[in-house]
């Protein structure tokens, strides 16, 4: 089996610790052939057989095998695909509609019997935060433009905050949220939507933050790997790349149980690598575009997951 990874331009990624770029050395380490290929290389037409333009690469790991030391291209060649190929969907949000083209085009090569990962159309059905509300246990959350209905939400919550926060529906990695007191919250709400040019989500802000937030990769009904992210002092977000702490973690038997249950229902839809950010035991996204945190989850366990990830797709496909 061929690997082909669709991931964004090197500079725009952190070559220390990409997820995509781990799993990009570790298979070319075991002697899988293995690729990388970027936006501008793709495209698809209607007479025949597909073509794309493809990049062989080099690289190391640090000594402790698992951050990355470097990570550069070699040469490019065109290759024809076929039904033995696996393309990897490694493109980051925001979920726009220049990503929903990309998603098009991989629906297109599945058609075709290329496989892809995830499921291009998995992708496309669930959006990540919105997926997420809909488990047992979840984050009080109102998604919409209406401040007067988003007050309304907040009346009639069980326990009423005192702080909300605010979030984009299509970003990532903490881009766009905010945290505001309940004093002053509908007019940056209204400006909120203003700037995105649609709905917002608000919820309650959730003080167990604090003791960090949950980060757990699954493939199918595996877990990978647990860590927790603790937020730096003064902050909410757990953001490793702004400086939250992490380490290895043990995932209570409610939040796998949930992890489990939407793994199954996700695996219907050719969706298999997730990664869940978890709230005490409450999900609060559903990651599915770009699972990331593979290298940190890794540290953590003192064990490139990478391998075990590789296992996995190889029983899988």
């Amino acid at each position: 089996m061929r690997h082909l990874l669709l991931i964004d331009p090197l500079e725009k990624l952190n070559i220390k610790k990409d997820s995509s770029l781990m799993l990009a050395l570790t298979l070319q380490k075991r002697g899988i052939e293995t690729y990388v290929f970027f936006e501008k290389d793709f495209a698809v037409h209607n007479q025949g057989k597909q073509k794309l333009d493809v990049y062989k690469f080099r690289g190391h790991f640090k000594d402790d095998g698992i951050y990355l030391e470097s990570f550069e291209l070699s040469s490019v060649e065109t290759i024809e695909l076929n039904s033995m190929d696996l393309v990897h969907m490694r493109l980051d949000p925001p979920f726009d509609s220049r990503y929903l083209r990309i998603l098009w085009m991989l629906d297109e090569l599945c058609e075709k019997g290329i496989r892809v990962l995830n499921h291009p159309r998995g992708i496309m059905l669930f959006n990540e935060k919105l997926y997420a509300y809909r488990s047992e246990g979840a984050i009080p959350s109102f998604i919409g433009s209406n401040v007067n209905l988003a007050d309304d939400f907040l009346q009639h919550l069980a326990l009423s905050p005192t702080e909300v926060v605010l979030k984009p529906l299509d970003l990532y990695s903490g881009i766009g949220v905010e945290k505001l007191s309940l004093l002053n919250w509908k007019e940056r709400f209204v400006d909120k939507v203003k700037e995105l040019g649609g709905p917002v989500i608000m919820q309650p802000f959730q003080a167990a933050v604090a003791q960090g937030e949950i980060r757990s990769l699954y493939f199918g009904d595996q877990e990978i790997g647990t860590i927790l992210k603790i937020p730096k002092s003064g902050e909410f977000l757990s953001n490793i790349a702004q400086g939250a702490t992490f380490k290895k973690y043990e995932l209570s038997s409610l939040s796998r149980e949930r992890c489990e249950k939407i793994v199954k229902e996700l695996g219907k839809f050719g969706v298999f690598w997730v990664a869940f950010d978890i709230l005490g035991d409450s999900i609060s996204e559903v990651n599915i575009t770009c699972p990331g945190l593979l290298v940190e989850v890794s540290y953590a366990h003192q064990k490139n997951l990478a391998d075990v990830l590789i296992d996995l797709i190889n029983q899988k496909f």
